[in-house]
């Protein structure tokens, strides 16, 4: 979130229509240009976690956990640093894009202490997910 640009919105939500249970350690995903993307209702995008912390163009994000495939039910621009909740729960922050599979879908990479799975967390088709703002410093 950039205090200076942005203004406040609405949170995106969506829910869990697949759960993964994989991880890798060379997946090789690479941080997009991108700092946000708007998505609309009915998008389905994948939710995946890492301990990357380097956001900068290119970045190479090879430790990963896949949670599973969202469908946008509330549309809006996911921004890089929104919260990421699932069924309430913080899990992380956005940290990035991959587009390597777009216009089929968006990876979120979401920010963790470690790679998280969706099986790991025990969700199930139709846990709630929502990208929050934070709240400005």
């Amino acid at each position: 979130m950039n205090v200076f640009e942005d203004g406040a919105k609405y949170a995106v939500s969506g829910a869990l229509v697949k759960v993964l249970r994989h991880r890798r350690d060379d997946r090789g995903m690479s941080v997009s240009e991108w700092a946000s993307r708007c998505v609309t209702r009915g998008e389905v995008h994948e939710l995946v976690t890492t301990d990357h912390s380097d956001a900068s163009t290119g970045a190479r994000v090879d430790r990963v956990g896949f949670l599973g495939f969202a469908e946008i039910t509330s549309a809006g621009v996911i921004d890089r640093g929104d919260e990421v909740r699932v069924d309430g729960i913080v899990i992380g922050s956005v940290l990035g894009f991959d587009c390597c599979h777009y216009p089929n879908h968006y990876n979120v990479l979401i920010h963790t202490d470690q790679p998280l799975t969706g099986v790991g967390l025990g969700l199930a088709p139709g846990s709630s997910v929502t990208f929050t703002q934070p709240e400005a410093p």
